[in-house]
């Protein structure tokens, strides 16, 4: 009896703070126009992704600060419960116009909750909100050029990276973009040599579920539930209580205490954190500017922040005077 489903389809865990466009990423894999789902709880769809039969996992933000504990535990429980037997892949979005602290958090769980290698070996990380790079820059000469915190994310995911997200947005490019990251997962998981991703806590989950599903077939046929040859149950049979036998499945003991900081846990509205205000109030002072231009004043305005002083703000004006030059000649050269 096989109680996990085909073998052939890829499953897909989406994860991101919220805001991060999970949503849309979805509906890039799955090809829909339009996707209303509650952003409250995990929820899965099933469809087809470039040619290939595919299961999608997403989740509300359970890495940040602002869930509790028995939140975070029912949305780790559904979403393994989901996933079982385990995913090929977990996609975390990333934005690229945003500080990278809450997604090097999201690792950093991953990695307590599931083991290093869900990290290094499975997790690829896809760039989202593409739109704030300039019409001439590609993403891997903004990584290296602007963004060593979102280089550090993707050399702990093994150097893998992708983005669903073209810039003129065309079907054709899209697909194109869906299959390439199918090609991505099948490679990564060829190089992982294993199936799919498992672990204790998969393992634990897949044989409750295998056990309520052999449970609800036979309450079905009105058949005992004890002592009933498996023999009697076909693959076809379990498949049609696999989506009930996941509901179905409670809260997980895990140790939520431990793997979140104590101080994230107690505090369900902390501050901001210092970098988050500082982005934030750069940007918004530089959305007036001319596109071309404004991560070079944003640039000098870190400068001169972090230095410090009347010197600092010298220093600052500067780099973010000779950024704009370059910035204007590069332009007036491509024209």
């Amino acid at each position: 009896m096989s109680a996990s489903g085909s073998h052939s389809e890829l499953r897909l865990v989406v994860l991101g703070r919220t805001g991060a466009g999970k949503t849309s990423a979805v509906r890039s894999i799955l090809g829909l126009e339009d996707l209303q789902q509650d952003t409250e709880d995990c929820w899965k769809l099933r469809g087809q992704a470039a040619g290939r039969q595919v299961v999608v996992v997403s989740s509300p933000d359970w890495f940040g600060s602002s869930s509790s504990s028995d939140d975070r535990r029912r949305h780790i429980s559904s979403l393994i419960a989901f996933s079982s037997p385990g995913p090929h892949a977990f996609l975390l979005c990333v934005p690229v116009n945003q500080p990278s602290d809450g997604e090097t958090q999201a690792l950093d769980v991953l990695d307590k909750l599931f083991g290093s290698t869900a990290v290094s070996c499975n997790t690829i990380v896809l760039f989202t909100h593409m739109a704030e790079l300039e019409e001439d820059e590609e993403l891997e000469e903004y990584l290296v050029m602007w963004r060593k915190d979102l280089r550090e994310l993707v050399e702990r995911c093994g150097d893998r990276y992708h983005t669903l997200e073209t810039r003129r947005g065309e079907a054709e490019m899209e697909g194109k973009a869906v299959e390439e990251l199918m090609e991505k997962v099948e490679q990564m998981v060829k190089e992982s040599g294993v199936q799919h991703f498992s672990c204790p806590l998969y393992q634990e989950v897949e044989g409750r579920l295998r056990e309520k599903q052999l449970e609800l077939v036979r309450q079905r046929r009105g058949e005992a539930t004890d002592f009933e040859p498996e023999e009697n149950v076909t693959d076809e049979d379990v498949a049609q209580v696999r989506d009930e036998a996941e509901k179905s499945i409670g809260d997980l003991n895990v140790d939520v205490d431990r793997i979140f900081p104590s101080d994230s846990v107690s505090s369900p509205s902390p501050a901001p954190s210092f970098l988050w205000g500082l982005w934030e109030k750069l940007t918004a002072w530089t959305k007036w500017l001319p596109r071309f231009v404004r991560r070079e004043a944003l640039l000098g305005a870190l400068v001169g922040l972090f230095v410090g002083g009347p010197f600092g703000g010298m220093v600052g004006a500067t780099v973010g005077s000779v950024a704009t030059e370059v910035g204007r000649r590069k332009t007036q050269k491509t024209k």
